[in-house]
């Protein structure tokens, strides 16, 4: 899975280089949130511009990253969701569970 990262604003932004989070990559993800996490960098935001397609797994992912965040007094926002990966987590009520903005700008603003 093709991930960069950028701090800014105390924050770190994960920007999803890839089209899809499914089975075959969430764990990427998933490790590389708790790797962050581990080495107390404890505030995220994961950017999903890219990204048109997620599934439970992918969900599965962020949701442990969120609570692992959370665990050590941290957070994980979600931003710049497009349509069709927004409703999934409209579908499965993952919207009340992570801040998720339209634009970086917005999750800076929001978050510091």
């Amino acid at each position: 899975m093709k991930l960069n990262l950028e701090r800014k604003n105390g924050f770190n932004i994960i920007f999803v280089q890839e089209e899809r989070i499914d089975a075959h990559n969430s764990g990427e993800l998933k490790e590389y949130i708790l790797h962050l996490v581990e080495h107390g960098d404890v505030n995220i935001v994961v950017q999903l511009e890219n990204v048109r397609f997620i599934d439970s797994s992918g969900l599965g992912a962020l949701l442990s990253g969120y609570k692992n965040a959370a665990a050590k007094s941290g957070k994980l926002a979600l931003a710049c969701c497009k349509q069709q990966v927004l409703s999934m987590f409209e579908l499965t009520r993952l919207n009340r569970v992570f801040e998720i903005y339209t634009d970086l700008n917005e999750a800076f603003e929001n978050e510091t």
